[in-house]
């Protein structure tokens, strides 16, 4: 990080053709709320919005009266679908001056994204609908994501020719084993109970019990002594309270693939570990003579959607995760932007949302490079290089008690699902008692959380062998 640039500047001002009603502020109590109020458009996150959205979350941080900030979608349909990319692919085709403006609205984007992702307050994300993309931004950062019945997880990015930004190269390279990538390349999408399994919500609730719990947090107190992880900690309790049973993570049909357990999991890991795009494919193409019926379809249709993807995007998004890993959360949004940069002069952008989301019926992208033989090193180079001074993207400095703009892994992880290295580090010390001494311990040091002991199972299966003396996990880390 030594040799990234950091930027602080000012708040961003509303502009007099910004849509006064795009955002619908309110507040109940200790409860402050964010609607995103463009439901025709499934509340596409636009510059409007986050020029309203920043402010006022940074005034709600100096005011002792706002407790809890909570966000969502109007509508029945989406939290957020995503960025404006329309409109920003219409800018470019102005040129020099379009591509700049397009950068600056994920400049502007990335700040947001950054101060959710380091919020002073309890911040809680309800994603109930649609939330791709730009709504991924304004969510899985925050230390409480809620999934429900009709959540639509993806990062569809490398479909329009672009990557999966918003913090994507924190998050995504975070999650355990190669879910991250798999979903990242692929875009594969995930439905409810999965996307919490998967570890992008931290809790699932039926989307009738949100009304009441919105009424419920408005109702809680904090001592004024309270640290941050106190307050958050009272929160998840509340909202531990609505969760009932969970429905089966394949009980989606829409969303085959998006059970990533068993079989189909192992699948993944081996598949996606790879640092070429083309040993990924290679990798595939041998799961598919899989006696697994259900693995050789998945890796057989998996192939093929990868194949459509832009060649770019593909070689770009592998690199991006990896080198991710090692980025801090600061980091990420001063990197990620540079790309989204690069993306905003390079064809496939323009191209794969000209084709996909704009033509009337949507049209096959013609990538240029065609092929990932053409896509060249330095191709991919000019992505990662150094922002210069000028390049780099002026941030949103830290609120007095923020968590630290240089943190390598979520200080919120804990109200999430057990990640896999959780459950090996219980299984190193209560392996040689049996598979349901672990289990026991995880549910205990997760208080009783739902899913755990399913989450759990599914791993000790996967990763640890039975033995004479218990279970021993297989491997060398949880990434294998």
């Amino acid at each position: 990080m030594s040799s990234t640039i950091v930027r602080y500047g000012a708040l961003p001002k509303e502009l007099p053709s910004d849509d006064p009603d795009d955002v619908v502020f309110n507040s109940l109590y200790g409860v402050r709320t964010i609607e995103l109020n463009r439901p025709k458009k499934l509340n596409s996150l636009n510059g409007s919005m986050a020029r309203k959205i920043l402010p006022r979350l940074r005034e709600w941080e100096k005011s002792d009266m706002a407790n809890v900030i909570l966000i969502s979608g109007a509508g029945p349909k989406a939290f957020c679908a995503g960025g404006d990319v329309a409109e920003l692919a219409l800018q470019n085709k102005k040129g020099e001056a379009g591509q700049k403006e397009s950068a600056d609205y994920f400049a502007l984007e990335y700040k947001l994204d950054l101060l959710i992702a380091t919020y002073s307050k309890p911040y809680v994300a309800i994603m109930d609908g649609i939330t791709m993309g730009g709504g991924v931004g304004l969510s899985v950062h925050a230390p409480f994501r809620i999934a429900t019945e009709k959540t639509v997880f993806a990062m569809p990015e490398t479909t329009i020719g672009f990557f999966p930004d918003v913090g994507g190269s924190f998050f995504l390279s975070r999650l355990d084993g190669e879910i991250g990538t798999y979903l990242a390349l692929t875009s594969e999408r995930l439905h409810g109970v999965q996307a919490f399994y998967a570890g992008i919500a931290t809790h699932y609730l039926d989307s009738s019990v949100l009304g009441p719990l919105t009424t419920r947090l408005s109702e809680l107190v904090f001592k004024d002594s309270a640290t941050l992880i106190d307050r958050q900690e009272l929160i998840n309790a509340t909202i531990t309270e609505f969760t009932s049973s969970l429905p089966a993570p394949d009980s989606y049909p829409k969303a085959q693939y998006g059970n990533l357990t068993g079989t189909l999991r192992e699948a993944i890991d081996r598949s996606f570990r790879f640092d070429s795009v083309e040993e990924i494919l290679e990798a595939l193409q041998r799961e598919a003579q899989s006696s697994d019926t259900k693995v050789a379809e998945w890796a057989k249709a998996t192939g093929k959607t990868i194949a459509l993807r832009s060649p770019t995007s593909l070689r770009v998004t592998l690199r991006q995760l990896r080198e991710g890993r090692n980025w801090n959360i600061r980091e990420t949004f001063i990197r990620e932007h540079k790309i989204a940069a690069e993306f905003m002069r390079h064809p496939d952008f323009t191209e794969g949302v000209s084709a996909r989301l704009i033509a009337k019926p949507p049209a096959n992208p013609v990538w240029k490079p065609n092929t990932l033989g053409e896509v060249s090193s330095s191709d991919v180079q000019r992505f990662f290089d150094q922002p210069s001074a000028a390049e780099t993207i002026e941030l949103i400095d830290p609120h007095p008690g923020s968590p630290s703009q240089t943190y390598t892994d979520y200080p919120h992880a804990v109200f999430a699902l057990p990640r896999e290295s959780d459950i090996q580090t219980v299984v190193k010390s209560y392996g040689s008692a049996g598979s349901q001494a672990v289990v026991k311990e995880m549910v205990r040091r997760w208080k009783n959380k739902a899913g755990v002991e399913e989450k759990v199972q599914d791993v000790i299966s996967r990763k640890t062998t039975e033995t004479d003396h218990g279970i021993v996990w297989q491997g060398r880390g949880p990434n294998l």
